[in-house]
């Protein structure tokens, strides 16, 4: 396959982009983001044939699946403070060859605990590799194209969601749970083959010059995050949107299973996420029109509707109440992420780990806490938490300012991409 950057400038260059060489690199960058995250919510698709073989309650089962959001979490922050000297291309196709490892593990294990470790484990390593990516687009592009890169990268995201659960409600249906681990194992090493043939090998992620220790550069950084109330804001937002998004599609599973679906009907059910391949590309047109606050408490208005939808006994209604969930939270996502690198003045590394760390730190809420109400109180509790916390989320997204791309005459400005401080 052809090096993705052979047609790249430097990063500081500013060229006119080649549609055509564009579509070939951005398709690239959308299959690499898909092979990283692909095992990330796989496992929800098959959720009720993991808790029969592990014989535990729905809340157990669901809390072991999300697993991987605390292995994100950790990885987000960690990356964030210690991946400065790293070189992204190699650590990005390490760390998906080392996610093979715990993925073909969960084909041979029985026991809750080992599950749960493995899908730790497994999120550390997709979001070390999440997290480089998204350093690499942002150095390694030029301001005119990385936000297309970004776009990419994010579409990729979406399209694992989607066909990660339906490979793996029909691989699992067809040949059982281990053969479906041992699946996207060797999907895990078509990510990390596909890296090594089409990134190059490229600088650290923040040249210290000011040969500030570790711990000095930890203090420093954290203050400037910790302190600016405004990234405080979308970092509560974050938490929110992975909280209702894994809520919701963790255990409306066990819905669909009460409503007369099949294992193989659950994995089409996430043909849900088809329309949200089209409209999380809107998201930078809406915060251009809208601003993001507003931009915000509009999708997320769309999730909270889609959510009450779910109340329906009709399982057409339902599967419209999911897709528009989906629409909803993809597109709150996308414009929460794009203000991270806005809002955070300096430190802008560590302000992208921190938000991915309260982004999967909410899904892993999510989950325990949407288990919890489930097993104790049933579906229609659950879905009512779901949709306050998604109000909550838009009554914190209405502080915030509209936050325009930054056109000056005509002319697109580099917001958030110099080489000295990208965002993940």
């Amino acid at each position: 396959m052809a090096d993705l950057d052979h047609a790249l400038p430097p990063a500081s260059v500013s060229v006119l982009a080649n549609p055509v060489a564009d579509r070939w690199h951005f398709g690239i960058i959308a299959l690499i983001a898909f092979l990283t995250l692909v095992d990330l919510f796989a496992a929800q698709a098959i959720l009720p044939s993991l808790q029969r073989e592990f014989g535990v309650s729905r809340a157990t089962m669901g809390l072991a699946v999300n697993a991987s959001t605390f292995g994100m979490a950790a990885a987000g922050v960690a990356v964030g403070i210690f991946g400065r000297n790293l070189d992204r291309r190699n650590g990005i196709w390490i760390s998906l060859a080392l996610l093979a490892i715990p993925t073909a593990l969960l084909s041979t294990s029985r026991d809750i605990a080992i599950f749960t470790g493995l899908r730790v484990a497994q999120g550390l390593c997709m979001a070390t590799a999440f997290t480089l990516t998204m350093a690499y687009l942002s150095e390694r592009f030029p301001a005119e194209r990385a936000t297309g890169a970004l776009a990419a990268y994010i579409t990729g995201n979406v399209a694992s969601n989607l066909f990660g659960r339906i490979l793996s409600a029909a691989v699992a249906d067809l040949g059982g749970l281990s053969i479906n681990f041992q699946t996207f194992a060797l999907l895990n090493l078509a990510g990390a083959a596909l890296v090594w043939t089409t990134l190059k090998r490229t600088e650290r992620m923040m040249p210290d010059r000011h040969r500030r220790s570790r711990s000095e550069n930890w203090n420093l950084s954290g203050r400037s995050v910790l302190g600016n109330r405004r990234l405080q804001i979308v970092l509560a937002i974050g938490f929110l949107i992975l909280f209702v998004f894994i809520g919701t599609f963790t255990y409306v599973n066990f819905r669909l299973v009460e409503l007369g679906l099949s294992p193989m009907q659950l994995g089409l059910v996430y043909l849900v996420f088809l329309p949200s391949l089209f409209t999380t590309p809107l998201g930078g047109y809406i915060s251009r029109r809208l601003g993001a606050g507003a931009g915000i408490v509009l999708t997320l208005l769309c999730a909270a509707l889609g959510l009450v939808a779910l109340l329906s006994s009709s399982c057409a209604v339902v599967l419209a109440g999911l897709a528009m969930v989906a629409v909803g939270t993809f597109l709150a996502q996308a414009l929460a992420t794009s203000q991270v690198g806005h809002i955070a003045e300096t430190e802008k590394a560590t302000a992208s780990g921190a938000y991915l760390a309260s982004y999967y730190t909410g899904g892993l809420f999510g989950s325990l806490v949407i288990g919890q109400i489930y097993d104790r109180f049933g579906w229609s509790t659950s879905v009512l938490t779901l949709v306050a916390m998604a109000v909550l989320a838009m009554f914190f997204a209405v502080p915030l300012r509209a936050i325009r791309s930054g056109y000056r005459n005509g002319q697109e400005t580099a917001l958030s991409n110099r080489n000295d401080e990208p965002h993940p």
